[in-house]
């Protein structure tokens, strides 16, 4: 395994005074949900509090990384695609896009995007590649589609179709008609055969619990999270086609085989997830 390139990142010195260990930050705190150690004691602290509100919240965090894994094995074996923009990144850990994508197909290119300065600090060390792929890492914000896909140009044709990644992301733009609009301005650039997978919290009246998680999470964390209903996160997929079986639980988006004829579905979480085809 190749190292690739990290663009757009200034010295790991500067990206290290950047990092606030005093307040709890979602990437930190999923990492830890996760088995990670990239986490602070204030992170910690945090994950637990909100595991004691609602004690599922770390199976929303493994169903969302499961459902990445199984998504984009499927673009990669099944669906030819050779390409992936990973917005919203979030700390390395196991099976990330890349490492899932090249086991598949090792000619496939990443192009991973955070502005987070902790997973820039990781980026150099765990972003690695096949020889006959490409790994790449932006400092970037998702609003600033443009710049993204400009120097995401630089290692992606996006002549060609294109898997945009973005699990767990779009719920920091708390502004609905801000956050369809960046989604749009993305995939309106991509070409016919290009893949959505998007992912996203979701509020719903049987998951009460889940509602004052993320209220406690927004009065002591950062960033703010912003909920949506099933129905405003099909949104973003207006246009495409979604692939079986359309928006559901991460959980039960195409769970593994081998459960056996008449097997309960997986439980279901309230972490959502879909893969949509431009066509």
């Amino acid at each position: 395994m190749r190292l690739d390139t990290v663009s757009g990142v200034t010295g790991l010195e500067d990206i290290r005074l950047r990092i606030d260990t005093t307040r709890p930050h979602t990437a930190r705190i999923w990492n830890y949900w996760l088995g990670g150690k990239d986490n602070y004691p204030v992170d910690r602290e945090a994950g637990d509090r909100i595991r004691s509100i609602h004690p599922g919240i770390g199976d929303y965090a493994l169903a969302d990384r499961l459902f990445l894994g199984r998504a984009v094995h499927h673009l990669a074996a099944e669906a030819g695609i050779r390409q992936f923009l990973d917005i919203g990144t979030g700390l390395p850990s196991a099976d990330n896009t890349h490492e899932v994508a090249q086991r598949a197909a090792p000619d496939a290119r990443i192009v991973y995007v955070d502005n987070d300065p902790l997973v820039l600090s990781h980026a150099r060390a765990l972003l690695t590649s096949t020889s006959e792929g490409r790994t790449d890492y932006l400092d970037a914000d998702l609003r600033d589609a443009g710049a993204i896909l400009e120097r995401a140009a630089e290692t992606l044709d996006l002549s060609r179709p294109v898997a945009l990644m973005l699990l767990g992301v779009v719920i920091f733009i708390e502004d609905d008609e801000q956050s369809y609009d960046v989604v749009r301005r993305l995939m309106a650039e991509l070409p016919s055969g290009s893949h959505l997978v998007l992912s996203h919290t979701i509020t719903s009246p049987s998951m009460p619990d889940v509602d004052a998680a993320v209220a406690f999470w927004n009065e002591h964390g950062t960033p703010r999270l912003t909920q949506r209903t099933p129905e405003a996160v099909e949104r973003y997929f207006e246009g495409l086609e979604l692939l079986e079986p359309g928006l559901v639980s991460c959980s039960r988006w195409r769970p593994r085989a081998g459960r056996g004829e008449g097997a309960e579905p997986p439980a279901e979480v309230a972490m959502f997830g879909a893969v949509g085809r431009k066509p």
